[in-house]
Formats: structure tokens, C-alpha cells, sequence
């Protein structure tokens, strides 16, 4: 695993606009991911886990708002590109297996069409090489009118939000105070007017020579790619004169000899030459339904699909559940992408098809040196796949570390009582159940969100919310029981029990490796 950040997470905060108010599903999230790296997500439904990987992948529903902080990628801030860069970012540079492989695949289009569409919709290569010349102009530009759009609606989110908020006031409001609401409305009015000009006009003074530059740079490109064009045209051309010429001699040398075996194995030759060179000067200038076919076999065999041309022209519902989450992974490593999203892959399997599909992902991620983010609500299910693990609760991570700390040294309560609803054959205790239902987010308890539903909250966890206190330099948790005033509390018998149970296997493992060696 590198130490080279490929993917930065700061403060995120998103909200979503409903009928009953706003609920604030992700607060102040933030985490990075280093090339190569698994880090894995946990935390029940709602917790904030998916719409955190959403947000990541620019695919957050329509009435999301994004409150603050930043997805730092390749020196961009994808909370800010425009559509246009993240077309390009989606799907090819990050990858994204969703929880249910029926309902992430087209039930009456053949798997084959499936995995190649992604391929083929790319496939001219001229297009593509125009548009990564243009790219850093392109996306400075169209990048600077994006973030002009999102602070013209962040400044109209405020107008709105200060109208709903004095519209029950002016009800209820004496004829004097109404006027003085109605001022206070028509002054936000005017600043929102005000600050809107204000930032078209910064953004029109900022566009202007970015649109210059851009169309510089397209002329530039333009004659880039037709001199790439031009190039390629007259090699093949070339070689076509020569296989021509070649094809002369060799009638010339048989004459009336053409039907002898020695000229039909020669002809045979240079045909295939012929055809050899058409398709290379195809290949380079487009990729072809062939090649894409080719490459969908090869990754189909890669994830472990059994007779790939068989099953290339099949419909989904002529595979199981597992072989179908294998075609949904196919489809997903079609771009060779540097991070992969793993959004509970293995929600809708049972525990051997997860088993396969868990070692699958962790295969092809070594394979390719993969960065990849594994969602889950089960902390058994990654136990063995991930570098580092964030716990997540109500909108935030309350505890993160890497693995081994999380599973050998937890301390949040909220870790403790995951740990606890684990299935396990070693231990003799009690499952515990986590009793209450997660926080309504519309209204985020104040405090330690979890404080209602913990046996070991104090008086401060319903009044202040806890930082993250250092356990070692690569694990942090928010709980107010690791403050040098707190009383001591032991973690449940349960957890420590499994973590003795763990590390006495372990040492059993390595003991063992020692003799044989």
C-alpha cells in the first residue's frame, strides 16, 4: 500500500430538503484514502455511510444540499466541477459497485452489451485525444462557472430559508412587527441581489480569458489531432503500397503457377497482412466492437465467470445472485479505475456467495493497485479486507483507525456494541442487541448522538458534543470516556472476550508458521 493520497474528504456536510424539514444526514465527515489502500465505512442504515460515497461520485439526489467542506481528487474540488469533468471522473477514474446487482443491470439487454456499452460510447479515439488536450482549459473554465452557480444558489438558499423562517413569525406578528419582518425581508432581498451581481460579475472578469485561452487551445488541439490523423492515414497507406507491391511479385513470380500450394500459403500470408494492418490502423483511431468484446472476455474471466463467451451474449436473469454482483464488479473495472466504491456489495448474497465475492475484490485490488472505500453495516464482513476502518453515526465518524485497533482496541461505546451484535462461534456470551433506533436527523440530539442509546453516557454527553481525543497516532475517538477526568469503564465482557478469543488464534497462527519454517 502507497503512502500517496489519492483522495481527500474535509468537513463534509451535507443536508437534504424534505416536507418536514431539513435532515442533516452527513456532518463534518472528513477521511482520506491512499492509492492502494481499503478503507472501510461502518455503521447502521442512515448513518450517512452511502450518501457520503454519493457525494463522492457526484450522484446525490436532486434535493441534497451541500452545506460545506471539500472532496479533494487530482487537485480539484469535485463538490465544485461541473457536470462535463465529472462525466469524466465517473466511472473511469472511480468506480462504484451498488448493493444490488438486479437492480443495477438492465433485465432485457444481453450482459455482453452491458459490460461493453461504457467501452464503445468511448471508443473514438480521436474524440478522446481532443478532449484530453483541452481538458485543463476546458475544466478551469467550465470548473469556474460551476462554482459561480453553486455560490449564486447558496446565496438564494439563504433569501429562502430567512422568507420560511418569518413566514409563521408574520402570522403571529403585532401590525408593528410585521413591518419591521417585512423590512427585514425586502434588506435580505436587496443583499441577495447585491451579492448575486457581485459574483456574476467577479465570475464574468475570471471567465472571460479562460474562455479565451480555451478556444486557443481547441485550435491548437484541432490541428494536434489532424496532424495525428494525417500521420497514421499515410503509414497505412504506405504499407498498403508496399503489401500491394509485394502481392506483384509474387504473381509475377508464380504466373501461371497461381493454384500451386507454395502461392496459395504465400497469397494466405499476405492477406492476412492486409487485414493485420487495416486493423491496427483502426485501432488506432477508434476502438472497435471486436476489441471491446475481447477486453469484456478477458475482465468476465478476470472475475471469475465461467465460459465467458457462452454467458457474453446471456441475460441477467440467467445468472445467480453472486455471478451477477461478479458482472456488476466486470462492468465497474471496464475503465480501470483508480478508486472503486464498494456500496454494501454484499448485502444482497449469502454468507458463502459473500465470502467469494469479498475475496474477489480483494484479489483484483492487489492486482490493479486499487484504492477502494467498502461500505458496510456488518464490521464481520470486512474484518479481513480492510487497511482502515471509520465508524460512522448519526452524520459522523465517532471512530477511525486502522483495522487492527478498531477490531483488538476499540473505545467508542457505539464500536463496542457493533462488536457485540456479531454472530461468532468462539463466544460463550450473549448476542447484545443495540437498543433504540438511530436519531432523527432533523432534529440531531444535542451531544453525543449516540448518548440515548449508551449504558455508559454521563451527564456531559447530553450537553457537548465530544471531540476526537488521540489514542495513537493513527486512532481517534469521539467519546467523552476517554477524557483524563472520566471515570474508567471497561469495555462489554462480550467484545473482550472475542478480542482474547482473536488474538489467541492469531498468536496460534503465527506460532504455527514459525514451526513449520
Amino acid at each position: 500500500m502507497s503512502s500517496e493520497k489519492i483522495l481527500e474528504v474535509e468537513n463534509l456536510t451535507i443536508s437534504f430538503k424534505t416536507d418536514n424539514g431539513l435532515v442533516q444526514a452527513v456532518r463534518g465527515v472528513s477521511f482520506d484514502l491512499s492509492k492502494g489502500e481499503t478503507l472501510c465505512i461502518v455503521g447502521e442504515s442512515g448513518s450517512g455511510k452511502s450518501v457520503t460515497s454519493k457525494a463522492i461520485m457526484g450522484i446525490l439526489a436532486s434535493n441534497a444540499v451541500i452545506e460545506g467542506g471539500r472532496i479533494n481528487y487530482q487537485g480539484e474540488n469535485l463538490l465544485e466541477v461541473s457536470e462535463e469533468e465529472f462525466h469524466k471522473i465517473r466511472g473511469h477514474k472511480i468506480g462504484m459497485i451498488f448493493q444490488d446487482p438486479l437492480s443495477s443491470l438492465n433485465p432485457i439487454v444481453r450482459i455482453g452489451k452491458q459490460i461493453t456499452e461504457a467501452t464503445l460510447i468511448n471508443s473514438n479515439k480521436l474524440k478522446k485525444m481532443y478532449e484530453d488536450l483541452i481538458t485543463g482549459e476546458l475544466t478551469a473554465y467550465k470548473n469556474t462557472l460551476a462554482k459561480s452557480k453553486i455560490m449564486i444558489n447558496h446565496e438564494k438558499e439563504v433569501y429562502y430559508s430567512l422568507i420560511q423562517k418569518n413566514k409563521a413569525a408574520l402570522k403571529q406578528a403585532s401590525p408593528q412587527q410585521q413591518q419591521q419582518l417585512k423590512k427585514e425581508i425586502q434588506s435580505a432581498k436587496e443583499v441577495c441581489r447585491s451579492n448575486i451581481q457581485k459574483i456574476k460579475s467577479e465570475t464574468k472578469e475570471k471567465a472571460i480569458p479562460l474562455l479565451r485561452a480555451l478556444k486557443l487551445r481547441k485550435k491548437s488541439a484541432a490541428k494536434e489531432v489532424a496532424v495525428y490523423k494525417k500521420e497514421v492515414t499515410v503509414a497505412y497507406k504506405e504499407e498498403v503500397l508496399q503489401l500491394n507491391a509485394a502481392l506483384s511479385e509474387l504473381h509475377q513470380k508464380y504466373g501461371k503457377d497461381a493454384s500451386s500450394q507454395a502461392y496459395q500459403t504465400e497469397k494466405a500470408a499476405l492477406d492476412q497482412q492486409f487485414k493485420d494492418a487495416k486493423e491496427n490502423y483502426i485501432a488506432k483511431l477508434k476502438i472497435t466492437k471486436k476489441a471491446a468484446k475481447k477486453k469484456a472476455l478477458e475482465i468476465m474471466k478476470e472475475v471469475g465467470i465461467p465460459l465467458p463467451e457462452k454467458r457474453f451474449r446471456q441475460y441477467p436473469f440467467e445468472f445467480s445472485g453472486g455471478m451477477r454482483q461478479r458482472i456488476v464488479i466486470a462492468i465497474a473495472l471496464t475503465s480501470t479505475p483508480e478508486i472503486l466504491i464498494c456500496d454494501e456489495p454484499t448485502t444482497a448474497l449469502d454468507v458463502t456467495i459473500q465470502a467469494q465475492i469479498l475475496e474477489l475484490i480483494k484479489k483484483i485490488q492487489k492486482e490493479r493497485n486499487i484504492a477502494c472505500i467498502f461500505i458496510t453495516h456488518d464490521l464481520g464482513v470486512v474484518a479481513n479486507m480492510a487497511d482502515r476502518v471509520a465508524v460512522m453515526y448519526a452524520g459522523k465518524i465517532v471512530e477511525y483507525g486502522k483495522a487492527e485497533e478498531i477490531f483488538f482496541e476499540p473505545k467508542h461505546p457505539y464500536t463496542w456494541a457493533l462488536l457485540s451484535s456479531i454472530p461468532d462461534v468462539d463466544s460463550k456470551e450473549r448476542l447484545e442487541a443495540i437498543p433504540g433506533t438511530p436519531p432523527n436527523m432533523i432534529y440531531p440530539p444535542k451531544g453525543d448522538a449516540f448518548a440515548l442509546r449508551s449504558k455508559y453516557a454521563m451527564k456531559i454527553d447530553f450537553e457537548h458534543e465530544p471531540p476526537f481525543f488521540k489514542v495513537s497516532d493513527t486512532h481517534y475517538a469521539a467519546t467523552w470516556l476517554l477524557h483524563p477526568d472520566a471515570p474508567k469503564v471497561e469495555m462489554p465482557k462480550i467484545v473482550s472476550e472475542r478480542i482474547k478469543n482473536a488474538l489467541n488464534l492469531k498468536n496460534a497462527e503465527a506460532k504455527g508458521v514459525a514451526d513449520n519454517e
